[in-house]
């Protein structure tokens, strides 16, 4: 059971954090704005390698993110850590090569956190938020779309299991 007084922390992650995982932290952001809960859910994003650290997310990605008005320009990339497995509650992966790769990283006690975010879409019925990075910009409204749904779904799934968070504080 989560404690009342702590925050909720959850991580996005994908491969290089600089287009879907960033995408996802700025979505899940934007709705934590709209909905009065920035401090009581925290969200980060992480890449399973080291290829981008320290790099702003991908411009094709900034640029379909801005069209939808998510800012992303403060987001910088980088690597997932065993700290991170312990430290957050919620650890979304976008497809099945992440999963292993943060299965293949995280202790044994923190598996349970694991889960693919596109579990919990709504209107789409994907198994993975696919990587748009060698594609056209189709690919990267495909992920809007995709994180969209799925941020949406989460964010009421963990609001379900943790009411207190989405109450106003005493």
């Amino acid at each position: 059971m989560l404690d009342d007084n702590r925050p909720l922390r959850v991580l996005m992650i994908c491969m290089g954090n600089i287009c879907r995982s960033p995408t996802a932290h700025g979505m899940l952001r934007q709705r934590l704005r709209q909905r009065g809960l920035q401090g009581r859910i925290l969200v980060d994003s992480a890449g399973t390698h080291g290829y981008h650290v320290g790099q702003p997310p991908d411009p094709r990605a900034q640029a379909h993110a801005r069209a939808r008005g998510l800012d992303l320009s403060d987001l910088r990339a980088r690597r997932l850590t065993v700290q991170d497995c312990e430290r957050h509650d919620w650890l979304l992966v976008m497809d099945a090569d992440n999963e292993a790769a943060v299965r293949a990283l995280c202790p044994p006690l923190h598996q349970h956190k694991i889960h693919r975010l596109a579990r919990f879409a709504r209107r789409h019925a994907a198994h993975e938020v696919p990587d748009p990075y060698y594609g056209g910009p189709d690919g990267f409204e495909l992920v809007l779309d995709l994180v969209e749904d799925a941020v949406d779904g989460w964010l009421d799934h963990v609001l379900s299991l943790h009411p207190h968070l989405d109450t106003p504080a005493q």
